[in-house]
């Protein structure tokens, strides 16, 4: 735990990485990393549970800022930090590079970032966060719960150690960690975020990710990265082929 959110670390020196996870998820999707962190990357890596998922506590008010300012809280002044953020996680690591935080941010990576929403999505999104909490009778109906709200259906096994970071027992029945409230985040202004963004920026998408297309990205006029033959967990699918975006910073 660190600063009130749940974290994991490892490495020493700098650059510091920041890995975000994306709404529903939770840290432990980054352990597939691991073993390219310890082989590959020079300096300190973390990776903390977003307020509202896992072991981080939720917030009175979910905003891409105020994530960003629970995430900076773990940065210390001094670092130099890439930050590679996942769909929801790639969206406040944009917050976190922009002039609201004294974040020590040198460059950031948005993998997934749902760019283009509809008023349905919106409204389905709305719908979702007020639903009440649902409890399961047994942990194997949570986690299958758990897989599809994260988008990990088929990429983790239901009985995988990084599902149960997801999930809470009490008094014999389960629940999924997450404050069903982050859902109500809204629409980010992606243009206005890179517009503020104090650190260059690379958008990256899996191939076969449906939540937004190489058009989309490119009218942003970022730099783009497309991972071939990948979907929209691509850093869960394939870390050999995702952590490639981490080449020009070690």
């Amino acid at each position: 735990m660190t600063a009130g959110l749940r974290a994991h670390e490892g490495g020493s020196g700098e650059p510091l990485l920041v890995l975000l996870h994306g709404l529903g998820a939770t840290s432990d999707v980054w352990d597939g990393w691991r073993p390219w962190l310890a082989r590959c990357w020079p300096g300190r890596w973390l990776a903390p549970d977003l307020p509202g998922h896992g072991g981080s506590p939720p917030l009175a008010m979910y905003t891409f800022d105020g994530f960003a300012a629970a995430v900076a809280g773990l940065l210390p002044p001094d670092a130099s930090a890439v930050v590679l953020g996942h769909s929801l996680g790639g969206v406040v690591a944009l917050a976190l590079a922009s002039d609201r935080f004294a974040a020590p941010v040198q460059a950031v990576i948005g993998l997934g970032i749902k760019v283009a929403w509809s008023d349905e999505d919106l409204a389905r999104a709305q719908a979702a966060a007020r639903r009440p909490l649902a409890w399961f009778a047994s942990r194997d109906e949570a986690a299958a719960r758990y897989l599809r709200v994260s988008g990990l259906d088929g990429l983790l096994a239901a009985d995988d150690p990084a599902v149960d970071a997801g999930l809470r027992e009490q008094d014999g029945q389960w629940r999924l960690a997450m404050d069903p409230g982050a859902v109500a985040v809204g629409a980010p202004d992606v243009a206005g975020l890179l517009a503020r963004s104090q650190a260059p920026v690379t958008l990256a998408r899996g191939e076969r990710d449906p939540m937004n297309t190489d058009e989309q990205l490119a009218r942003l006029g970022a730099p783009a990265v497309t991972l071939p033959g990948l979907g929209h967990n691509a850093h869960v699918e394939s870390p050999e082929l995702s952590t490639a975006l981490l080449d020009p910073y070690r």
